[in-house]
């Protein structure tokens, strides 16, 4: 199992377009990817399950990733988060 945390700084949040670029590239994955953020948990490979988090700005997202690829996973997802959740 591998986990990683991720600040959004992007003003608009997690909003349709992030969460289901999100969820398409989490679903090319094998392993369980689970999402934490406030209190709340969804599947990563759902888009309505990451929209249902309610993340905003500079919420901290916490993942879980666990299976068989997770660590191409985790590498792929980190690298996601850096440069689409960042507002750049």
């Amino acid at each position: 199992m591998k986990e990683f945390r991720h600040i959004i700084k992007d003003k608009n949040g997690l909003h349709a377009r992030p969460a289901g670029m999100l969820a398409t590239l989490a679903r090319s994955f094998e392993s369980d990817i689970k999402v934490e953020a406030g209190g709340k948990a969804a599947d990563g490979k759902r888009l309505l399950s990451l929209m249902s988090l309610g993340a905003r700005y500079e919420t901290e997202l916490k993942f879980t990733i666990s299976g068989s690829d997770e660590e191409l996973a985790l590498r792929a997802l980190t690298e996601h988060c850096r440069t689409k959740l960042n507002g750049e």
